[in-house]
C-alpha cells in the first residue's frame, strides 16, 4: 500500500542553498537535498486501484507554470517545534493549483485535507528542541535572500511508512503548461 502525495520537486541549485542551513541545531533529523520538496496535496495510505485512479485525475490538470518563491525560515508546533522549514510565499496560482487537487481527491472520496494548507519546505524534522533554542537558531542563521524558481510540472510522489523525512520516490510528473 504505497503513501502518496503531490508536489513541486526542488532545483538542485536552490537545494544546495538550503542543505546550507544545516547544522548547530539540538534535536534536529535533516532531511536530504534531494528530498526537499513542496507539498500539494498529502494522499495517504491508500491502495494500487487508488493510486491508478488518482494518477488518471492528476494528468486531467491543466493549469500554467507557476513561480515559486522561498522568502524566510519558519516552523511548525508553536511551543513544541516539530519542523524547521523554508516558507514558501503564497500565491494565487499556488492556491489554485492545490485547491484543484483537494477537489480531485475528494471526488474520488478521500477524506478532505484537516489542515490549513501552509506551502512550505521541511528542512529539519525535530525532537526536543526548544522553542527558544529554534529562536535562536533561526536569528543566528542571518538573512534569508528570497528565492524563486518556476515550476513547470508537479509531481506525485511515494514514501515509505516511516517517521517522515524520506527517502521519496517520483511516481509521476504531471506538466503545467
Amino acid at each position: 500500500m504505497p503513501r502518496l502525495f503531490t508536489g513541486f520537486e526542488i532545483p538542485q541549485t536552490l537545494g544546495f542553498e538550503l542543505a546550507l542551513k544545516r547544522g548547530r541545531l539540538m534535536g534536529a533529523r535533516w532531511i536530504e537535498p534531494s528530498d526537499y520538496h513542496v507539498t500539494l496535496r498529502f494522499i495517504g495510505d491508500i491502495d494500487h486501484a487508488m493510486a491508478r485512479d488518482i494518477d488518471g485525475l492528476l494528468t486531467e490538470i491543466r493549469h500554467r507554470p507557476i513561480r515559486i518563491t522561498l522568502d524566510g525560515l519558519m516552523s511548525f508546533g508553536g511551543d513544541k517545534p516539530r519542523i524547521l522549514a523554508a516558507r514558501v510565499q503564497p500565491s494565487a496560482a499556488l492556491s489554485e493549483l492545490q485547491s484543484e487537487q483537494e477537489r480531485l481527491m475528494r471526488r474520488l472520496g478521500l477524506a478532505p485535507e484537516a489542515r490549513k494548507y501552509t506551502p512550505h519546505v521541511t528542512l529539519a524534522r525535530l525532537r526536543g528542541t526548544s522553542a527558544a533554542d529554534l529562536a535562536r537558531y533561526i536569528e543566528q542563521s542571518g538573512m534569508f535572500l528570497a528565492r524563486s524558481f518556476e515550476a513547470h510540472r508537479f509531481a506525485l510522489f511515494s514514501a515509505k511508512d516511516s517517521f517522515g523525512g524520506g527517502p521519496y520516490v517520483v511516481e509521476a510528473t504531471y506538466p503545467l503548461l
